[in-house]
């Protein structure tokens, strides 16, 4: 049996706002009075697209950046925010085809799903976010947590859908069949480098072959 000790952990910790911490963390992020932009040039998949979901903007490399949520693929499904925000951000369709899907999507096609605000070139990724960064740091604070707040009122999924979908993630752990595809992928080199993490996506389709 695959250990999901280090998963479970994350789950049962309260944070200061009393939920788990995994969800807390993204929920007192998106709740901060201070504005979030993720920079994404690499990989973020599962919980790692989830923790740029919960952040107020996304911004990334065209040619570098591979968003996803894998976890169905993987025996399991999303737990920290992916099944809650992701059709809210893109509509019902879309985000089914990334959850039930469970591959890889690159910059550009993120971008016009809305999975991003942007896809930029590599070499102007930097430049742009922190001319993004500074304009929206030199207006007054006061009118930019009011104006988040207000935002943040009808584009957030409420606490009790986030803890509902980790708490069934807690379950889905436990399914044989989701041990059966960790323990697949641990095999294939799950969190190492090489070619299990480069084509994550792609391979998922093929651990029932292993």
């Amino acid at each position: 049996m695959t250990d999901t000790s280090g998963s479970l952990g994350l789950i049962k910790t309260a944070g200061p706002s009393g939920l788990p911490i995994l969800m807390d963390t993204f929920v007192r992020l998106t709740k901060s009075p201070v504005v979030s932009i993720a920079k994404i040039r690499g990989r973020v998949r599962g919980v790692g697209s989830e923790f740029v979901l919960a952040c107020d903007m996304r911004f990334a490399s065209r040619e570098n950046a591979v968003l996803a949520q894998v976890e169905v693929g993987a025996g399991v499904h999303p737990g920290g925010g992916g099944t809650e925000r992701l059709p809210l951000l893109l509509g019902r369709g879309r985000a089914l085809e990334i959850i039930l899907g469970a591959n890889d999507f690159d910059g550009e096609t993120a971008e016009r799903y809305g999975y991003v605000n942007r896809a930029l070139p590599d070499a102007e990724l930097d430049g742009f976010v922190d001319v993004l960064a500074r304009r929206i740091a030199s207006f007054d604070r006061r009118p930019i947590a009011a104006a988040k707040n207000l935002i943040n009122q009808v584009s957030l999924p409420p606490f009790d859908r986030l803890l509902d979908a980790l708490n069934s993630f807690t379950t889905a752990l436990t399914w044989p069949e989701a041990q059966q595809r960790f323990q697949a992928l641990f095999n294939r080199g799950l969190g190492q480098p090489g070619e299990m993490e480069n084509r994550f996506g792609e391979l998922l389709a093929t651990l029932v072959n292993t």
